[in-house]
């Protein structure tokens, strides 16, 4: 009896280690390996130096004009874009304050964007689809369409117009910004940006 209490740890020791509780000896996969499921989409994106986006002739970085702004007539700019990627099946449009107080608001929103499109015309209106089959999505502000950019008074905010090339139609008939990342996770072939500012 005193010679098992005596070995009894070194038993245990032994039968933890035959029961193969070390660490496994499968690598973890590494960013060329295949993945587990290939069914489970995953985030392709592809930056491209080329595909540019306009802004109403707007110098990136520059002020939004206040005809775009609730301090003005609050119509839409007009945009252009460049040397889309290979694939593109429809663009989506969003335009983004990151600073505003509650935290990212989302101004507007247009998506299924033809893939032919090269632009959209200024003072566009706040209907469900546009006249090219662009359909018009769910601002922050829980509207459709165009809602002006109108921070407090005194702040300087960003607003970040993003246009997103996607390999697919997104079959949603009404969108919000939630259900547009979603769909965006996965077929974004490319993303084109103009960072703009506005205070009052």
């Amino acid at each position: 009896m005193k010679i098992l209490r005596i070995f009894s740890p070194c038993l245990m020791v032994v039968l933890v280690l035959i029961c193969g509780c070390t660490a496994p000896d499968t690598p973890f996969p590494d960013a060329n390996s295949s993945p587990i499921d290939a069914s489970i989409p995953r985030l392709i994106f592809t930056p491209s130096e080329n595909f540019t986006l306009t802004v109403d002739s707007i110098t990136p970085g520059a002020t939004l004009p206040q005809e775009f702004t609730c301090a003005g007539s609050s119509q839409t700019p007009g945009l252009s874009w460049v040397n889309i990627p290979s694939g593109t099946k429809n663009f989506v449009l969003i335009l983004d304050d990151p600073d505003a107080p509650s935290g990212t608001f989302t101004h507007w929103l247009i998506y299924n964007i033809p893939p032919d499109t090269r632009s959209i015309d200024p003072e566009q209106p706040d209907v469900k689809v546009l006249s090219d089959g662009a359909q018009i999505g769910i601002n922050s502000a829980g509207s459709r369409g165009y809602y002006p950019p109108c921070p407090p008074v005194g702040k300087l905010h960003r607003y970040i117009f993003r246009l997103y090339a996607v390999d697919m139609v997104i079959a949603q008939p009404t969108a919000d910004r939630a259900s547009i990342d979603w769909a965006l996770g996965g077929h974004t072939l490319g993303e084109a940006q103009v960072v703009t500012t506005f205070k009052r």
